[in-house]
């Protein structure tokens, strides 16, 4: 019988997956940052590239829950892991892969564009959400707090501003204005497009984690509302990334309920990008 992608990816060394499986973050409605949305996305892609059931579980206090101290985080078994790079591994050990079939320039190369994203994506996001004063007083403020009482919601919300504008100064983007960090996301961008070019996926006919990656923020940012569009009008430009934004989310999400893949299709506070 003929086994499915997923399937010759998994190998057959691979440890069952347990059906309750569950990913933690915050709560999705009021209360999540587009940062930590995103990086919760990427991660949610990822175990479905994988066909790896996950059920998604939102706790207002699931950044103090995780072992990191970020989000998402997985509970699997007995074991709990935070963020992508080390649930990959995590996963890896588990017999799951979804770049063994890459020799070792490609692994390189991978690795190369996911710090890219991580170095100019996630970062360009962080500062939006706690450098920019219009977003910060309209956005970010009233969500990060919105689980807790007053005087506490100030109080937590100024601690995290406080802790990413001084990682923010030791990277050297305190001093960078709005305009420099979205000339760095288009760079991002341009540098992501070409390297897609016309093929379905970063590394030809299947997909990576960088794939799950890529996804993960770029959706997020193309489906959420914020004060302005620059950021998402920047992502626009590159006809490539919304296709394959589009193309991720009908294979991986449209269509799994939570009763058969544990993962529902993603929601932002604007829309899906499928029409």
């Amino acid at each position: 019988m003929m086994r499915s992608p997923n399937e010759r990816l998994q190998g057959p060394a691979a440890e069952p997956w347990p059906e309750n499986a569950a990913l933690y973050q915050q709560l999705k409605e009021d209360q999540i940052l587009l940062s930590d949305n995103a990086s919760s996305l990427a991660v949610q892609a990822f175990l479905q590239m994988c066909n790896l059931p996950v059920r998604v579980v939102c706790r207002a206090n699931a950044e103090y829950m995780s072992p990191s101290g970020k989000v998402p985080f997985i509970h699997v078994g007995n074991q709990v892991v935070s963020e992508l790079g080390p649930i990959v591994q995590f996963v890896k050990a588990k017999g799951h892969s979804l770049s063994d079939g890459l020799d070792e320039v490609q692994k390189a190369e991978m690795k190369a564009y996911m710090e890219l994203v991580n170095n100019m994506l996630l970062t360009a996001e962080l500062y939006l959400q706690w450098c920019d004063d219009v977003t910060v007083e309209e956005i970010t403020h009233p969500r990060y707090g919105s689980p807790y009482p007053w005087p506490l919601n100030r109080i937590l919300a100024y601690q995290k501003q406080w802790e990413i504008r001084r990682k923010m100064k030791a990277i050297g983007w305190a001093g960078k204005s709005l305009e420099q960090v979205l000339e760095d996301v288009d760079q991002c961008c341009q540098a992501l497009s070409q390297r897609l070019g016309t093929q379905p996926y970063f590394f030809n006919k299947q997909p990576t984690e960088l794939d799950a990656l890529v996804f993960g923020h770029l959706f997020t940012i193309l489906t959420t509302q914020l004060t302005t569009d620059e950021l998402s009008e920047k992502v626009k430009n590159y006809g490539n990334l919304t296709a394959f934004c589009r193309r991720i989310e009908q294979q991986y999400f449209e269509g799994h309920d939570k009763d058969n893949s544990g993962t529902a299709a993603p929601r932002s506070a604007k829309r899906s990008l499928l029409r």
